[in-house]
C-alpha cells in the first residue's frame, strides 16, 4: 500500500486524469492515515460531485470552507462558498443556497474586486430568478460582460454569454440569443470550465431550448455532452442528467414503452442531486401516465415533481380535464399562468385554449389564442409557432368554419412532422378529421381517423387527443359541459359506449363516466330518457357523420 504522500499524489493524478473514483478513492485513503491539505480536501469535493455523491461533496465543499478562513484564504474561500451556494441551489435547497450566497458577499465585500466578484453576480441574479424574481436586467448583463472583459476567464466569459443570451430571448432576439448560448456551451465541452459552472450552464441552455419548444437544439446539445460524457464513465452526475434528457427526447419522440421504466429510475436516482432535472423527468412520466390513461400513476408522479420544485403543468390541468371536471383543470391552468413570465407562459396557452373551449369559453379561448400566435411570432419559435396553429384549428372548429380548420391543422401536421412528435401529430390528425367531417368529406375524415387511431395505438395512448367541442353543440348543451354534450349526442344516435370510446379516442370507462355525470345533471335514470331529453332539444341535432 501507498504511503500517505504517495496517496496524495495519485489522488492528484488522478483527478488531473478525471479518474474521479481513483481520486476519491486515494485522497480518502491518505486522509485515513493523516491529515491533508485543504486543496486536497477540495478535490475530493469536486471528485464526489463528478461521481454524483452530492452529500459528499457538499460535506467534503463545507470543510473545505472552514479550512479556508482558517488560513486566511478568504478569496477562495468565497468561491468556496458560491460553490455551495449553486451546488444547494440546484438540489433544489434554494433558502441554504441563499444562505451560502449571502456568507460570499460578506466576504467579498472586504476584499478588493476579483474574479469571484463576477461569480458573485451571476449566482445572486440566478436565485432571484429562481424564486420568481424577474430576468436578468440590461444593466446586470452589462455589469457581468463588463467583468468578462476585465478577467477573461473561460467561467466568467460563458456564464456571461449565457445571461445575455437568455436576455436576448427574452427581447424576441431568437437567433442572437441562440447564437450566444451555443457558444457559451464550447469551453464546456472543451473541459476548461470548473464541474460546478459546467453543470449549470448545460441545464441551463438545455432547460430553455424546451422552453422554447425548439427540440433540435436540445437533442443536439444533449448529444455532444453526452458524446462528451463518455470519457468520465456512467458514474459521472452528468451522465445521470443526460440520461434525463435523452428520454424526455425520446418521449416527443413517441418512444414510451422504452423510457416510462427508465424515467422513473433515473428522476429517482437524481432527485437527492439535482432536483429541477429530476423534477422535470418526473413531469414526463406523469405525461406518459396521462396519455395511457393511467390517472392515479399520473397524480403520482405529478406530485413527485411538484416536491421537486417543478409545476407538473399543463399536465395536471389536462388530467383533470380528462376525468371530466372543467372547472379544476380552469382553475389550475389559470394559477399557473399568473404564476410565469411570457416565456414559460407558452407552454401552457394551448391547453389554456382546449380548456376554455371544454368550458364553453369561447372568448376566453380566443385571448389565449392570440396570446399564443404574438408569442410564435415574437420568439420566431417553431415549436412555438405548431401549437399557436393547433390552438386556431381548434377555435375554427368551435366556429364551425371547416376552410380555416383545415389551413391551420394542416401547418402544424407539417410542422410535427418535421419534429418527429407522433403523439400530438394523432391529435391534429384528431381534429383534421372533424374538420372534414363538417366540411363533408367523409373519405377524408375517416382516412384521418384511421391514421391518428394508429399511432395512438402503436404509442399505446388512451387519452383523449382531442377534447376540442364540436361548433354545432358549443353553447347548446344545457348544463352539460362540452364534452358530455358530445357523449350525449353519440349515444342518442344509437352509438354503444365501444362505439363512442373509439370515435372520440377515450376509454369505454371514461365514455361510463361521463354518461353518470349526465343522468345527474339532467335528471334522468337510463339511457333512453337521456336520449329522449337530448332529441327534445330543438338546436341538438345528431351528427352521424
Amino acid at each position: 500500500m501507498l504511503e500517505p504522500t504517495g496517496l496524495v499524489e495519485a489522488g492528484r493524478r488522478a483527478y488531473a486524469a478525471a479518474d474521479w473514483s481513483a481520486a476519491l478513492e486515494n485522497l480518502t485513503a491518505a486522509r485515513a492515515e493523516g491529515p491533508i491539505a485543504v486543496d486536497d480536501v477540495a478535490l475530493m469535493a469536486r471528485s464526489a460531485w463528478w461521481l454524483g455523491r452530492v452529500p459528499e461533496s457538499l460535506a467534503f465543499a463545507e470543510e473545505t470552507f472552514r479550512s479556508l478562513c482558517d488560513a486566511g484564504r478568504t478569496a477562495d474561500a468565497a468561491m468556496t462558498a458560491l460553490r455551495l451556494s449553486l451546488l444547494w441551489a440546484t438540489r433544489g435547497d434554494v433558502t441554504v443556497g441563499m444562505a451560502w450566497l449571502n456568507r460570499a458577499r460578506r466576504i467579498l465585500a472586504d476584499e478588493p474586486e476579483g474574479r469571484a466578484h463576477g461569480y458573485l453576480l451571476y449566482i445572486d441574479a440566478a436565485l432571484e430568478m429562481a424564486a420568481g424574481g424577474g430576468a436578468w436586467t440590461d444593466a446586470g448583463v452589462e455589469r457581468l460582460a463588463d467583468f468578462a472583459r476585465r478577467y477573461p476567464e473561460p467561467g466568467i466569459q460563458s456564464l456571461s454569454m449565457v445571461v445575455a443570451g437568455l436576455a436576448a430571448l427574452r427581447r424576441g432576439d431568437t437567433h442572437g440569443g441562440f447564437a450566444l448560448l451555443d457558444e457559451a456551451m464550447l469551453p464546456v465541452l472543451a473541459g476548461e470550465i470548473e464541474a460546478e459552472w459546467a453543470g449549470d450552464i448545460y441545464c441551463t441552455i438545455i432547460h430553455v431550448s424546451h422552453e422554447l419548444a425548439d427540440f433540435r437544439r436540445m437533442e443536439d446539445w444533449t448529444r455532444a455532452t453526452e458524446t462528451w460524457c463518455r470519457q468520465f464513465g456512467s458514474e459521472a452526475i452528468y451522465t445521470g442528467i443526460c440520461r434525463v434528457h435523452r428520454l424526455e427526447l425520446r418521449c416527443l419522440r413517441g418512444e414510451w414503452h422504452e423510457a416510462e421504466t427508465m424515467l422513473e429510475h433515473e428522476s429517482t436516482c437524481l432527485a437527492g442531486d439535482n432536483a429541477w432535472v429530476a423534477g422535470e423527468g418526473f413531469y414526463q412520466l406523469g405525461e406518459i401516465r396521462r396519455l395511457r390513461g393511467d390517472a392515479d400513476g399520473a397524480r403520482e408522479a405529478y406530485d413527485l415533481a411538484r416536491a421537486a420544485g417543478i409545476d407538473p403543468q399543463p399536465g395536471d390541468a389536462l388530467l383533470a380535464l380528462t376525468t371530466g371536471d372543467v372547472a379544476a383543470a380552469g382553475a389550475a391552468i389559470a394559477a399557473s399562468l399568473a404564476q410565469r413570465d411570457r416565456v414559460a407562459r407558452v407552454r401552457l396557452l394551448l391547453a389554456a385554449v382546449q380548456i376554455a373551449l371544454a368550458a364553453g369559453d369561447r372568448a376566453g379561448a380566443g385571448v389565449f389564442a392570440d396570446e399564443l400566435r404574438e408569442s410564435a411570432e415574437h420568439f420566431e419559435s417553431r415549436g412555438f409557432r405548431c401549437w399557436s396553429a393547433q390552438a386556431d384549428g381548434m377555435l375554427a372548429l368551435a366556429d364551425a368554419d371547416a376552410s380555416g380548420a383545415l389551413a391551420a391543422l394542416q401547418r402544424a401536421e407539417a410542422d410535427l412532422r418535421a419534429d418527429n412528435r407522433p403523439y400530438e401529430l394523432a391529435r391534429v390528425l384528431g381534429l383534421t378529421a372533424r374538420a372534414y367531417d363538417l366540411a363533408g368529406s367523409e373519405s377524408a375524415a375517416v382516412a384521418a381517423r384511421t391514421r391518428a387511431r394508429e399511432i395512438l395505438t402503436r404509442l399505446g395512448a388512451r387519452a383523449d387527443p382531442d377534447a376540442t367541442p364540436r361548433a354545432a353543440e358549443a353553447g347548446t348543451s344545457g348544463p352539460l359541459t362540452a364534452r358530455e354534450a358530445e357523449v350525449l349526442a353519440l349515444v342518442s344516435s344509437g352509438a354503444s359506449n365501444r362505439d363512442v370510446a373509439e370515435r372520440l379516442f377515450i376509454s369505454e370507462k371514461t365514455v361510463g363516466r361521463h354518461l353518470a355525470n349526465v343522468y345527474v345533471k339532467i335528471g334522468v335514470g337510463s339511457r333512453t330518457a337521456a336520449a329522449a331529453w337530448w332529441h327534445a332539444r330543438p338546436s341538438n341535432k345528431p351528427d352521424l357523420r
